[in-house]
């Protein structure tokens, strides 16, 4: 049973009380304090559009009443569709979803222990990993392709990814050059220029730079993919005592004001642009100022950027499901359990990076994915939550089983076994005896042996003719 969009919100990390104070502050920080963009254009966006611009300093300060009505133009929902229609997903309100994450350097090896440079080719076997794992809902492109240069790794990413997963495809992006590829590539999968837009198979991520700036790129990419109509989302990644305040409300306050300008440029540059506010927020080692991927913390913060995004009315790009752990061991499970399971609990939309990350988001491992899915799928559970209805009180049925009985054999119980308790794909729940019958695996070898299983039995890919046309008509795709 497929578990997604499912209601979250049960968990509430601020009260509020608490939700208003950190909207005011941040809104205190727009107006006074305010935000430095990099980009000319965006720069002049800004000031077109009322706000007060130091051009000496590059520094933008908003009216929290001017700010609050370019947020309310951003739309409420964004709908990310896949090539097949059973993947799309509406993102907004409370409804959870999962899906990868990163731009990894490295493939992890649990059977040499080491770790090795990515390649396009990890690239698309993971994308057809994904495709199979039913807990997952969305592919985000994982991992970069060290052997080409940055001229052709945007357009070879996306394509990466639309030629093995039928699920959506999110990326970030590099070039200018670079998001015109890939729009024309997503065109031309989708079957024309209206029909991207009108099923959106790609969606793109353009980050600001904690604490309150726009990089001059980064800027422009913002108004580039604005303008052409694809959905779009706006992270900011504050580290507490580094690059924010130490503090989880402090960090709170400048994650939210460094993904609401990039919502508002948005708006600026094209009213009701699909966009998407967005939380990487996490520790900080104070050790050695090395950031944290791993920590409870992280799960607090991107819990409570969710409610944020609920009071602002915006769909929510959350961060959960990493580790700081270098192999697949005791603490890679249960860092990415409680960070992913925090998120959802709180309705998180999107929790990207919620499988196959380790050793601060520098890695990802093939068989991680696989046991992560088996962690989402847990905590879709937990999200579904408890349904109490008369069928489920079961009052009729333990009346007619009466004391000392039991309930193997009513059809109560066969009508509910599979949808009332998650059915595991990779856990172990055998003897002692059956589990070393079968070979005595570890959750490390079921993985592996899963992995192989899915990428021989993978069998898709876009259609001839479509592969024809991007071959021939986009200059840098690697085939």
């Amino acid at each position: 049973m497929i578990r997604k969009g499912l209601a979250g919100g049960s968990f509430k990390p601020l009260t509020e009380e608490s939700v208003r104070r950190v909207h005011q502050t941040a809104m205190r920080v727009m107006e006074e304090v305010g935000f430095e963009v990099n980009s000319p254009v965006a720069l002049e966006l800004f000031k077109e559009a009322g706000a007060q611009v130091d051009r000496e300093k590059r520094r933008v300060c908003l009216a929290q009443k001017k700010a609050l009505e370019l947020i309310e133009m951003a739309p409420s929902e964004v709908r990310l569709c896949g090539q097949d229609e059973k993947h799309d997903i509406l993102l907004g309100g409370n409804r959870v979803y999962v899906g990868t994450g990163g731009t990894a350097l490295y493939i992890y090896e649990p059977d040499t222990n080491q770790r090795r440079l990515a390649s396009l080719v990890d690239l698309r076997r993971i994308a057809r990993l994904v495709n199979r794992l039913e807990n997952i809902h969305l592919f985000m492109l994982p991992t970069y392709p060290s052997e080409l240069p940055i001229e052709q790794v945007d357009v070879n990413r996306f394509f990466a990814g639309l030629d093995n997963t039928t699920k959506h495809v999110m990326g970030g992006v590099y070039t200018l050059e670079g998001v015109k590829q890939v729009i024309r590539l997503a065109e031309i999968v989708a079957g024309s220029r209206e029909a991207l837009r009108q099923r959106p198979l790609i969606s793109m991520i353009t980050c600001s730079i904690s604490p309150l700036k726009m990089d001059g790129q980064y800027g422009d990419l913002v108004v580039a993919i604005a303008r052409s109509g694809i959905p779009l989302v706006c992270p900011a990644e504050p580290l507490c005592g580094a690059t924010s305040p130490i503090t989880l409300a402090g960090n709170l306050v400048i994650q939210t004001v460094d993904s609401l300008m990039g919502v508002i440029l948005t708006q600026i540059a094209s009213p009701g642009t699909p966009v998407i506010f967005g939380s990487v927020a996490t520790s900080t080692d104070l050790r050695n100022l090395n950031y944290l991927a791993g920590s409870v913390e992280m799960g607090l913060l991107n819990a409570a950027g969710a409610q944020m995004a609920q009071f602002y009315q915006l769909p929510f790009y959350a961060t959960g499901g990493m580790t700081d752990s270098k192999v697949l061991d005791a603490q890679s499970g249960y860092e990415s359990a409680l960070t992913n399971l925090l998120c959802a609990l709180a309705g998180a939309n999107f929790i990207h990076d919620a499988a196959g990350l380790m050793e601060f988001a520098l890695t990802v491992c093939y068989e991680k994915f696989v046991i992560d899915n088996e962690i989402l799928g847990m905590v879709m559970r937990a999200v579904e939550g408890i349904r109490v209805d008369d069928d489920t009180l079961a009052f009729d049925l333990i009346k007619q089983v009466g004391p000392a009985g039991n309930f193997v054999a009513a059809k109560h119980t066969r009508h509910f076994m599979r949808s009332e308790h998650y059915q595991p794909s990779l856990s172990d729940r055998d003897s002692r005896e059956e589990w070393e019958a079968r070979g005595s695996k570890t959750s490390y070898e079921r993985a592996a042996d899963r992995v192989q299983q899915l990428l021989a039995s993978h069998i898709y890919h876009l259609p001839d003719a479509i592969r024809r046309r991007v071959l021939s008509e986009i200059t840098g795709v690697v085939e």
